[in-house]
């Protein structure tokens, strides 16, 4: 009995010893999460479509006669208006050819005024039965064949003018000049191309519609044809490679109304004004379409846990533990939000943050 009190004893002693340097025994840790009650409400969600800025005038300039270039008076990227001189090309051979057209209408000229002499004098010496039909006849033929002889030198002065004045290239559009593919002094012809004037006030991004997006749109009750339904579209913006999105708005202003068999798609343009001259042909970016989705459930990213091919929700049960219910959504475009289609209901409460922490049957409400 004495050895056993002794036990007790100690074992007292080394109680009171733990005691006395304040050791903390190990408790239960409560985690705590945020959670939310899923509700129905309505969202902008972006549809994104990859395009391709183009002036809505891009002309390509080419000669329209042969010869050697003395002259280019512009530089690439440079500002243009209808009318400014681009290129000159030699005129020596184009100012003969108007000389020589020139002679030959003077020549044509005097051969209808003699031939027109020798028919009135032929006419009024017939009227006095002095010379005969036929040679009147004969007169008259003359005049007539003289007169052609004249429009015809006249056309080939006027002819001349013409390719006298395509040694100059003019600007035909107002815009900004693209690459210059030329240097003075080469030989160019009509199949040379010289460079681009793009009329840049307003720029058309082409793009890719798909025809489900399209039906949506005819879905909500519009009946037309497919340029129609466009109108009803809301404004579009911009947004460069770089992620810059352009201040202006755009329209989507036309459709080719042609489904493309190979990739189930319709050929678009939206029309954005440029009147600082900041949108350049040949810009890629990206078209952003606005769509409203009304009366639908919105979840943070945050909430969604990826397990292998599956997308898991975990929701609160009446007795506070977590319950994994996998679900089905889409990107809302804002980076923040899904939209789900399937697995949840309206008035659920689901956990927001630190879901990925969370096991099956775990509580995660106190």
């Amino acid at each position: 009995m004495k050895t056993i009190g002794l036990k007790w004893v100690s074992a007292l002693g080394v109680m009171a010893g733990l005691i006395s340097c304040n050791l903390n025994i190990p408790q239960e840790v409560h985690t705590s999460y945020e959670t939310m009650t899923v509700e129905k409400q309505d969202i902008v969600v972006p549809i994104k479509f990859s395009a391709k800025l183009k002036g809505q005038a891009d002309v390509t300039i080419m000669p329209q006669v042969s010869g050697q270039l003395m002259q280019i008076a512009v530089n690439e990227g440079q500002q243009v208006k209808v009318g400014d001189v681009l290129f000159v090309i030699d005129s020596r051979n184009a100012q003969l050819d108007l000389d020589v057209a020139q002679a030959n209408l003077q020549a044509a000229l005097a051969s209808e005024s003699s031939a027109k002499l020798e028919y009135e004098s032929n006419k009024n010496l017939f009227e006095k039965k002095i010379v005969s039909r036929y040679m009147l006849d004969n007169s008259e033929n003359a005049y007539k064949s003289a007169q052609a002889a004249v429009a015809q030198a006249k056309a080939a002065v006027n002819r001349a003018k013409v390719n006298l004045g395509f040694c100059t290239i003019t600007s035909p559009v107002k815009g900004v000049t693209g690459e210059i593919d030329v240097r003075a002094g080469d030989q160019v012809s009509p199949a040379t191309r010289l460079t681009v004037v793009s009329d840049n006030s307003n720029m058309d991004a082409e793009f890719s519609l798909s025809e489900s997006v399209l039906e949506e749109a005819l879905a909500y009750g519009f009946k037309g044809n497919v340029n129609d339904a466009l109108k009803t579209f809301p404004d579009v913006t911009f947004v460069m490679k770089n992620g810059t999105e352009y201040g202006l708005k755009g329209r989507i202003s036309s459709a080719t109304g042609v489904v493309s068999a190979t990739t189930g798609t319709i050929a678009c343009k939206a029309t954005f004004p440029n009147p600082e001259g900041v949108l350049y042909s040949g810009t890629q970016g990206t078209v952003v379409l606005p769509s409203a989705e009304k009366g639908v459930m919105v979840i943070p990213q945050t909430s969604v846990v990826r397990l292998q091919d599956k997308s898991l929700v975990y929701t609160v049960q009446a007795d506070s533990t977590a319950k994994a219910v996998a679900v089905s959504f889409f990107d809302a475009g804002n980076g923040q939000d899904f939209i789900v289609t399937k697995g949840l209901n309206v008035g659920d409460r689901i956990v927001t943050v630190g879901s990925n922490n969370v096991q099956e049957g775990q509580r995660v409400l106190y």
